[in-house]
């Protein structure tokens, strides 16, 4: 097909069991990528409203949707170790790793909730390990062991999922704000050592977005849920994934150290 413009590559997606992982890896994947699709828990894409999916049945699905190769892999991305054992397996399966997006993260706590919104003092260090953790560290550890190989190769398309929250604390959010912030700040760095390797490392910060955990962690007023007709409102899935098209294919191919904040102009000005 005439846009499948990056058959024969091979992505691995993080956090690619539901919402803005799962599109990232269907974009792709329909533009032809063989899929690694990497999630923490077999049963991750269940939580949240998501019925009785699990990982396997989203690499599956995927792959017979898009007629591409799909590997599942299972990884705490906080593991230095682990993370290269998903790297070495995605390689295994599918071929050399042409494209990263990690999108793993989120304001999610050590036991599976939000931190307290209300308490930035007192937030309880065990969820201040956790933001930090999934979102920073993970960062860091997913992208060296990516970037190894595309050194090596001379090639390559890395892509990080930030957030708006860096560019606009909020006291609400501040750890989250934080660990994502940081993040921004490692991917700028990886862009200006991987330049001459001819590596890409560029970031997509959205805004609010629909995907069920959103929609099940916060009240959402309906108002915002219109997809037409003003900017206003929240973000679909789709409308983030398609930067991912951008960075990855060939019009981004020197484009790197960049930061797109998908909010409908939520946040016009840097601070």
């Amino acid at each position: 097909m005439a846009d499948r413009i990056l058959s024969g590559q091979v992505a691995l997606v993080t956090g690619a069991g539901r919402g803005l992982g799962r599109a990232f890896a269907e974009k792709l994947a329909a533009l032809g990528c063989d899929i690694a699709v990497h999630g923490m828990r077999e049963n991750g894409p269940s939580e949240y409203g998501g019925g009785s999916t699990t990982l396997t049945d989203v690499a599956r699905e995927i792959g017979e949707r898009h007629g591409v190769r799909t590997v599942k892999l299972l990884a705490d991305l906080t593991d230095a170790a682990a993370v290269g054992r998903v790297v070495a397996d995605a390689e295994a399966a599918l071929g050399p790793l042409g494209i990263l997006v990690h999108n793993a993260g989120g304001d999610i706590a050590a036991r599976g909730g939000k931190p307290d919104p209300n308490d930035v003092v007192n937030i309880r260090e065990e969820d201040v390990r956790a933001v930090l953790d999934r979102n920073l560290l993970s960062t860091i550890f997913v992208c060296q062991a990516a970037a190894r190989g595309m050194m090596a190769r001379k090639r390559g398309r890395i892509v990080t999922i930030g957030s708006v929250a860096a560019f606009k604390g909020r006291s609400f959010s501040a750890v989250y704000a934080t660990a994502k912030a940081g993040a921004l700040a490692y991917s700028r760095c990886l862009a200006d050592q991987l330049r001459p390797y001819d590596v890409t490392v560029n970031v997509i910060a959205p805004g609010d977005t629909r995907t069920e955990r959103f929609l099940a962690t916060r009240a959402v007023d309906g108002a915002r849920l219109v997809e037409a007709g003003t900017l206003d409102r929240i973000a679909t899935v789709d409308e983030v994934a398609r930067v991912v098209e951008f960075f990855a294919g060939p019009l981004g191919a020197f484009v790197s150290g960049q930061v797109l904040r998908v909010d409908g102009g939520g946040q016009t000005w840097p601070g």
